[in-house]
């Protein structure tokens, strides 16, 4: 079809304000739930991710507690083992506490360093150990003053007498009515190693604190500090879980968040603390929330082509159907002219269809006139008998023409009646012969003389006639050279075969499964209505017939019309309206 290729502004603008509302739309029916079910998701993903590192931390900081614990009453029962199966004055010999430092020493490796016996006053008065520490004066020291006033005692860490860290645990007896206290040093490396392997991440690291905040352990890291001013007493402050963990955040002065996880040992006298940087505890969690924000844009990105492809493909369509509706009224329009034309040509033709008769019944008249008179000596006898001669068969050819349009244009004979189909092709090709030579067409026709007739309207059958033929010339103006349209019709195993063919410019494949559709035509605007072909083929199926095309471009068009001799429907009223001729082009 044919649009005009140039558009209003005002059309312009609208189209392209109908395709910004589209992508809009578009995007935000298709975006807004995607962003909402994505951010919901999300954030239940982040909340149980969360509570999952937590769990795991605190798992991890309770059951290192409970090893540590472990650790520390295992060597206390040892002690008390040794104090409670051997009496003071053999423990007070240097020879047999070495030996017991020997046992306990083979039964679990380098942990106990030494052994001691201190009395009530805080002198040591037998020792086994690395050190020269026999009648050392404890009187002073922290731990002792706290030892001999409990039945067990472990102490925190410190330096002490041999300047190298490391804590004491102590079990007070009686003997002769005075305390006396049997002392061990634990190897402070084998200690620490219990949190070495406490490490997650590239921050995370465990030690341990006493209540003021002093170091029990070293940190791993060494270039990393832990913040422990007051965190003891924060952490006792804090919240805690049902399995006895405190988990809490902080903001440190340089701006990064720790994550503290903290149980207490020793009765509360002590701290084990994780800490790690919450970015470096939740990277995984950044690192699919990353990927997750790469597919949610990704997606959006492709979304918004989609809307804008679609939107585009959609307004042109509306594009589309715009303009063949405009067509579409302009050839109903140009139908409604050609009705009004069909009524005048009618209305003339009946009134010339007067003067004619009176013009032949004249002509007649003055030839009886000429016969009666003795006019033998006149000299134009001959040529006033030969001019009323061709007067009176001109007017009677006049006649028949005027009686034929009468006919087709208002359907006087639209009754259904035997009709000989030779008959009404070549009446219909008489009427086109005067068209054809102006076009340089040649019309052929080759007729079947034993067609039988067969029972349709008589106008009807002009119309589907004239509009092939006419649809062939029109298809053959713009042929260089001569054209030639040829007409058939053959018997073919009871049905009647017309062919109409034509050598002209052929019709474009993409458009011929639609030329039988209502007012679809590939003819200029006031050229063609679009109806022929679809009056055509109506007329045709209510005979129970078919018509069928085949065409190539620059080769020509065929069309074939089978009609059963004998349908199997009968015809009824006039199935293309008022029985115009209009025509119709593929």
């Amino acid at each position: 079809m044919r649009f005009p290729k140039r558009r209003r502004p005002s059309e312009n603008r609208y189209y392209q304000s109908l395709t910004r509302r589209m992508v809009l739309i578009i995007i935000f029916v298709s975006i807004t739930p995607m962003i909402l079910v994505s951010g919901f998701i999300l954030s239940e993903f982040r909340t149980s991710y969360q509570a999952k590192i937590y769990d795991h931390l605190g798992e991890l900081v309770l059951k290192k507690k409970q090893n540590i614990d472990s650790f520390l009453w295992e060597k206390l029962s040892d002690i008390r083992y040794v104090a409670a199966t051997n009496s003071y004055q053999d423990l007070v010999y240097e020879d047999f506490i070495q030996e017991e430092l020997h046992i306990l020493r083979r039964e679990f490796d380098t942990v106990f360093e030494d052994l001691g016996v201190v009395n009530a006053d805080g002198l040591q008065l037998a020792y086994a150990g690395p050190f020269e520490l026999e009648y050392a004066d404890y009187s002073k020291a922290e731990w002792f003053t706290s030892a001999i006033q409990t039945e067990y005692h472990i102490s925190d860490v410190f330096t002490g007498l041999r300047g190298k860290p490391h804590f004491i645990v102590t079990v007070r007896n009686i003997w002769e009515g005075k305390h006396w206290i049997l002392r061990a040093t634990i190897d402070f490396l084998s200690f620490n190693t219990l949190l070495e392997k406490l490490r997650i991440g590239q921050t995370g690291f465990a030690i341990i604190l006493n209540q003021y905040g002093e170091y029990q352990t070293k940190p791993f890291f060494k270039n990393i500090k832990i913040n422990n001013k007051n965190l003891y007493q924060f952490m006792k402050q804090s919240q805690q879980t049902p399995k006895g963990v405190h988990i809490v955040e902080r903001k440190e002065p340089d701006g990064q968040r720790n994550i503290y996880v903290g149980s207490f040992l020793k009765g509360g006298e002590w701290l084990l603390v994780y800490q790690q940087n919450k970015d470096d505890a939740f990277s995984d969690l950044r690192h699919a929330q990353n990927i997750a924000l790469i597919i949610i844009v990704v997606s959006a990105l492709i979304i918004i082509a989609m809307a804008v492809l679609l939107s585009m493909k959609m307004v042109a369509r509306i594009q589309v159907s715009d303009r063949e509706k405009e067509i579409m009224n302009q050839q109903v329009i140009e139908t409604g002219k050609l009705a009004s034309i069909g009524e005048l040509a009618a209305g003339i033709a009946h009134e010339i269809n007067n003067p004619v008769a009176i013009m032949v019944e004249e002509a007649g008249w003055i030839e009886d006139l000429l016969a009666e008179e003795d006019l033998a000596s006149c000299e134009n006898l001959t040529e006033f008998q030969r001019a009323l001669h061709q007067i009176r068969m001109q007017g009677r050819r006049c006649k028949e023409i005027t009686h034929k349009l009468l006919s087709f244009a208002r359907k006087t004979d639209s009754s259904v009646q035997d009709v000989q189909v030779n008959d009404l092709i070549t009446e219909v090709v008489n009427l086109s012969v005067q068209k054809a030579k102006y076009a340089n067409v040649d019309i052929v026709t080759d007729l079947d003389p034993s067609l039988p007739a067969i029972q349709m309207s008589y106008t009807e059958g002009q119309q589907v006639m004239l509009n092939l033929i006419n649809n062939a010339l029109y298809a053959l103006e713009s042929k260089d050279g001569r054209g030639r349209v040829e007409v058939q019709t053959r018997r073919n195993a009871g049905d009647i075969h017309i062919d109409v063919i034509d050598n002209g410019t052929g019709i474009p494949a993409a458009i011929l499964p639609r030329i039988f559709d209502p007012f679809f035509t590939s003819k200029p605007v006031g050229k063609g209505t679009g109806l022929g072909l679809s009056i055509c083929y109506g007329i045709i199926n209510k005979l129970g017939g078919e018509i069928d095309v085949e065409s190539e471009q620059d080769r020509g068009t065929h069309f074939q019309i089978r009609i059963p001799t004998a349908p199997s429907e009968k015809p009824g009223t006039d199935a293309c309206g008022d029985g115009m001729a209009v025509e119709k082009t593929a």
